[in-house]
């Protein structure tokens, strides 16, 4: 009997294969796979290794996010002290606001202004800008009248008034009188009316503009006026257009001043005005 692997087809011949040409048939068995030991938990359960300056650099970054994190916490705390401190002592931080197009000054009348005192304070606003306005207008003119022909000092002194008039008519009397109405401090008031009357006195010298300095032709005034429309009479409409815009100024802050004088005598500021004054004087002398 053949033995159990023994491979029946060893004697045949391969009709194919050319004469003389065949090899040899060997008994040769498949090599035997490599056993391994069956893994039933598809591989979760072996170890991973991490390498640990990995670790290092994440435990580095936290430290370094913790530290950063505690400076941002004691500048907070720093700014809220400051905060604190501002508030008690009385200022004020202003957030620029307007024009909204380019803030450049802090105006929230219906927020910080007293409901009976708004009014008023829009009209003193109006003033500010009325001057703003008399000011530019009386460069346009005065630029006219040296094209042709009237000199260019008249010119010089007409940027002097615009560009030290618009600024200084904000923070000499407009703010103070913002920040009386919206503290009601008494012992400002008078800083407001003493650079107020400065202001409208301003505004009559530039509405009759007497020859003082350069025969009064760097202000828009009622004689420039006339003196230049017998020679041109474009530029004299000009200046009759700045003296009525000087007039209209000065009729407008004459109103404003009288409203705030009579709110000034019926609150009672006036007399803890003066009772503020007597103190001061009585300090100066002891």
């Amino acid at each position: 009997m053949a033995g159990r692997y023994d491979n029946p087809f060893e004697d045949e011949v391969n009709p194919f294969s050319k004469p003389g040409s065949v090899a040899p048939v060997t008994n040769s068995r498949p090599s035997p796979f490599k056993t391994e030991r069956a893994d039933y938990n598809y591989g979760f359960g072996e170890t991973v290794d991490i390498a640990l300056d990995k670790s290092s650099d994440l435990k580095k970054k936290e430290k370094e996010l913790q530290s950063k994190e505690a400076e941002l916490n004691k500048r907070e705390q720093d700014l809220r002290r400051k905060e604190e401190a501002a508030a008690g002592a009385g200022i004020v931080i202003e957030e620029k606001n307007w024009p909204p197009f380019f803030p450049i000054i802090h105006h929230d009348i219906p927020n910080e202004i007293p409901v009976h005192l708004q009014r008023l304070q829009y009209v003193a606003f109006a003033t500010y800008l009325g001057i703003t306005l008399c000011l530019c207008w009386n460069v346009i003119a005065v630029t006219a009248a040296w094209i042709k022909g009237g000199g260019v000092k008249i010119w010089l002194l007409a940027i002097i008034y615009l560009i030290s008039g618009v600024p200084g008519g904000y923070v000499l009397w407009y703010r103070p009188l913002y920040r009386v109405f919206r503290n009601e401090n008494a012992l400002r008031f008078g800083w407001f009316f003493m650079i107020y009357l400065l202001h409208i006195g301003f505004c009559i010298v530039a509405a009759v503009a007497p020859p003082i300095v350069f025969n009064g032709k760097s202000l828009t005034g009622i004689m420039s006026a006339i003196d230049f429309v017998g020679d041109n009479v474009l530029v004299g409409v000009f200046y009759f257009i700045g003296f009525g815009f000087f007039c209209l100024e000065t009729l407008v802050s004459l109103w404003v001043i009288q409203q705030v004088y009579m709110y000034f005598r019926g609150s009672g500021n006036a007399a803890s005005m003066k009772q503020g004054v007597a103190r001061g004087v009585l300090r100066a002398a002891v």
